[in-house]
């Protein structure tokens, strides 16, 4: 089997308020709450997962809703500064309607790459977008009762990285993930890697004078980037060692296995396998239904649960 990234595995984000994030992704933009855990290392904080009906890689968006106190982030260099959803052509007017009907801000649909797309902003402020890509996009998206297979989001397309010089960043794309440029207009160049059709493409934005951007409310926190399996995770982990980034030992994730380090423009990058997956605790039917812990806080249940808002 080949030393292959495969595109964008997940996104983690920070939240606010946990019910107003759970509301926001489940009910109006239609995402599948896959996933009701903790933060690992702060289990008084829940962890979300949404994506599709599997919680396939490179559909899967996670947050810590830390509540209504946390600070506000700031957009700026060194940080992943725009999600970017892949959705089937002809459905930007439908998720107009639908943001205006539920106060959503959104900006006017526009196109870069060839590709049309409307930026709107979740309830915390974090930027996000709908893309009508110009590649083929085969995934089975989830449907729910306002939101048909017709207009669903499919999963990534892209994530966009706010940068001083893109130099650094763009050579790990390139020589460590095997992405190649493929495009390039005015100061955002387009990577993509060819190992995946969907939820391959990284943005890289150059901003020279950008001060650095904060990351916290409305903010994505990490970027995690997809392999098959453990074999393949260590070999990442000893070529970026090789290169002095600071990288970390495998973690277990419960759902997936990680290792974590920041690229050289600042952003924190994480690399996680596909196995186990998301059916290891509960059936594909029952996702994201029941509280899971990981086995250390077990014993702690019922402490974890009284300091956990009620969100459904």
């Amino acid at each position: 089997m080949e030393n292959k990234i495969l595109g964008i595995h997940h996104i983690t984000a920070i939240a606010g308020g946990a019910k107003r994030n759970f509301n926001f992704y489940s009910k109006i933009l239609g995402l599948r709450f896959i996933k009701k855990t903790v933060n690992f290392d702060d289990p008084g904080t829940y962890h979300f997962y949404f994506g599709d009906e599997k919680g396939n890689a490179g559909t899967i968006l996670t947050f810590f809703p830390f509540g209504e106190g946390i600070q506000q982030g700031r957009k700026g260099s060194g940080m992943a500064t725009e999600i970017g959803y892949s959705v089937p052509k002809g459905s930007l007017e439908f998720w107009i309607k639908r943001f205006e009907r539920h106060n959503v801000i959104y900006n006017k649909p526009d196109v870069k790459f060839g590709e049309k797309y409307l930026t709107f902003l979740d309830p915390d402020g974090l930027k996000l977008e709908l893309i009508e890509s110009k590649t083929t996009d085969d995934r089975k998206a989830w449907e729910t009762e306002d939101i048909k297979i017709d207009v669903a989001t499919k999963g990534f397309h892209n994530i966009t990285l706010t940068l001083n010089n893109i130099k650094a960043t763009a050579a790990i794309l390139t020589d460590v993930f095997g992405y190649k440029l493929i495009d390039q207009e005015k100061n955002r160049y387009r990577f993509a890697t060819p190992a995946i059709e969907n939820a391959a493409i990284v943005d890289l934005v150059e901003l020279p004078n950008e001060r650095g951007g904060h990351v916290a409310n409305g903010s994505v926190h990490h970027v995690a980037f997809r392999v098959k399996n453990d074999e393949i995770l260590m070999h990442f982990r000893e070529v970026i060692d090789t290169l002095g980034l600071g990288v970390t030992t495998q973690i277990d994730r419960q759902y997936f296995h990680s290792l974590y380090f920041r690229e050289p423009g600042g952003v924190l990058f994480e690399i996680a396998t596909e196995n186990p997956g998301f059916t290891i605790d509960e059936t594909l039917e029952n996702l994201g239904t029941a509280l899971k812990l990981p086995p250390k806080y077990e014993t702690s249940r019922e402490q974890i649960e009284s300091l956990l808002v009620k969100i459904n």
